[in-house]
C-alpha cells in the first residue's frame, strides 16, 4: 500500500503504491488510517491528492496546524512537483507548455479545451523510452483533476495503462509522482527549511532506466 520516504514532527512523505486510493477514509484498510497507525499518530491529514493509478511521493501532515501550513503552500503554488509518465505513442511535440481549460467528459473523465479562461498549465520534456515508447518529465503549475493524463492525451500521447484516456493496456497506469520540493516554516520563531525529495518508480515492468541527468531533475524543467 505504501512505504515511508521521510518523517518528522510535522509531516510524513510516503511512496503511495499504484492502485491505492487516497480518498476512501471510512474504510479501516484505507491509506490514511494505515499510515497513521504505522507511524504511531492518531491521524494524518491529506493536503494534496494522487490519482488511484498514480504511484509516488505523497505528502501528509501529522497535525491540523501543519495541514493548514502545507495546504496554504499548495494553494499559493509554492510546492513544486514533478511527474514521470510513459506513453506508447509519439507526441505531437517533444517538449513545451500545454495550456487549456479543462471540462468534464463522460464517465468521470476530463477533456482539454482550446479556451484559456482558467487553464491547466503543464510543462514537459521527453526522451525515448525504449521499444517505441516515450518517457515524459512533467511539471504541473496548476492542480486540476487528471491534469497530466489529459495534457498527455491532448498532444497525442495517452499514458500506458490509462484506459480512461485511450492508453494501451498494461500492468499499471504509467504515471509516477517523482519529485517534490518546498520551503516553509511551521512556527514564526523557527527558520524556514527547504525540503526536497526525488523518488524513482519501483513498480511497473515497462519503466525504462532513467538517464543520469534525470536523477536530479529540478534543473531540467522550470
Amino acid at each position: 500500500m505504501f512505504s515511508i520516504v521521510d518523517q518528522n514532527q510535522h509531516f510524513v512523505v510516503i511512496n503511495k503504491y499504484h492502485g491505492v486510493s487516497v480518498q476512501k477514509e471510512a474504510d479501516h484498510a484505507a491509506l490514511l488510517p494505515a499510515v497513521a497507525s504505522h507511524i504511531g499518530v492518531e491521524k494524518v491529514y491529506l493536503v494534496h491528492r494522487l490519482d488511484k493509478m498514480t504511484s509516488g511521493l505523497l505528502l501528509l501532515a501529522t497535525s491540523s496546524h501543519a495541514a493548514s501550513v502545507l495546504s496554504g503552500l499548495f494553494a499559493s503554488r509554492e510546492i513544486e512537483k514533478l511527474y514521470l509518465a510513459l506513453s506508447a505513442k509519439k507526441p505531437r511535440k517533444k517538449q513545451g507548455l500545454i495550456v487549456g481549460d479543462m471540462a468534464k467528459g463522460r464517465r468521470g473523465s476530463w477533456k482539454m479545451l482550446t479556451s484559456k479562461d482558467n487553464p491547466a498549465r503543464t510543462r514537459f520534456t521527453s526522451i525515448a523510452g525504449g521499444e517505441g515508447r516515450r518517457l515524459f518529465l512533467c511539471r504541473p503549475y496548476t492542480g486540476k483533476t487528471h491534469q497530466i493524463r489529459v495534457a498527455m492525451k491532448s498532444i497525442g500521447s495517452p499514458l500506458i495503462g490509462d484506459d480512461y484516456y485511450g492508453g494501451e493496456p498494461a500492468d499499471r497506469g504509467y504515471l509516477h509522482a517523482y519529485g517534490l520540493q518546498f520551503t516553509c516554516r511551521f512556527a514564526d520563531d523557527q527558520p524556514a527549511k527547504h525540503y526536497s525529495y526525488v523518488l524513482p518508480p519501483s513498480q511497473g515492468e515497462l519503466w525504462p532506466t532513467l538517464p543520469v541527468e534525470w536523477e536530479q531533475p529540478w534543473h531540467l524543467i522550470s
